[in-house]
């Protein structure tokens, strides 16, 4: 059992996941790290434990809160990252694929929230979903991602006003563009062109993410609901 208060951090193994559980180490968080990939310590610099699981599985993840909890203590803050990302035009998007999407982004954002509100309410702790500016402006050939980070964002909202009364803070980050694995080094978001199209003219870092999610869990004591849009101006 940890001394420090624990946070629970999906898609920890990577990118804007991995990022998070460093920043949220310096705060002076035990980070149970979760992720579908077959991790163990040594692949998340700062974790404290590391468990494997399919965020979509509902049963999954309780049973990775359950085995955090067990190790390092009750959870005092998560954060939902893990998530894919597919483009495509909408008429090739078949069944599976919008079945997926929300699954992964929607359905493991709703059972982590599940897993850990018990612990999150009893020590009015704080919840945090990584979404994304496609939620806000859409995108071409992103429907499903875009749908499903939209309604990833409904949730986040509607789940924030059900438990602020018990002193949960429910927030979202919605990142533009980021410079991680999930952006293949062919992909147009990544293209000159696109970049020039941005007022800041370059994908977001990974750690300057996590800061935000860091503030969110951290030093927003006032904010439910709300959504930090960390895009490099492409929605103002």
């Amino acid at each position: 059992m940890s001394e420090r208060p624990a946070a629970i951090v999906t898609g920890a193994a990577s990118g804007i996941g991995a990022a998070v559980v460093e920043v949220l180490r310096s705060r002076g968080f035990a980070i149970g790290a979760v992720d579908l990939a077959a991790i163990d310590l040594a692949d998340v610099d700062g974790a404290d434990h590391a468990v494997r699981a399919d965020v979509s599985d509902a049963a999954a993840v309780r049973s990775a809160v359950d085995e955090v909890r067990e190790r390092l203590g009750p959870v005092y803050a998560a954060v939902s990252v893990a998530g894919h990302y597919a483009m495509a035009p909408v008429a090739e998007i078949g069944a599976d694929a919008w079945r997926r999407m929300l699954r992964v982004h929607l359905g493991g954002f709703v059972n982590l929230a599940r897993a850990c509100l018990p612990d999150l309410s009893a020590h009015r702790g704080a919840l945090v979903a990584v979404a994304s500016e496609l939620a806000v402006g859409g995108g071409d050939h992103d429907a499903h991602y875009a749908a499903a980070k939209g309604a990833l964002l409904g949730a986040v909202r509607s789940l924030a006003a059900e438990v602020a009364p018990s002193g949960v803070r429910v927030n979202a980050v919605a990142p533009g563009p980021t410079d991680t694995p999930l952006l293949a080094h062919d992909s147009p978001w990544r293209a000159t062109e696109y970049l020039e199209t941005l007022p800041l003219r370059r994908l977001a870092l990974p750690r300057e993410v996590a800061r935000c999610v860091e503030y969110l869990v951290c030093d927003a004591g006032f904010s439910a609901g709300d959504v930090v849009n960390v895009n490099s101006g492409a929605v103002i």
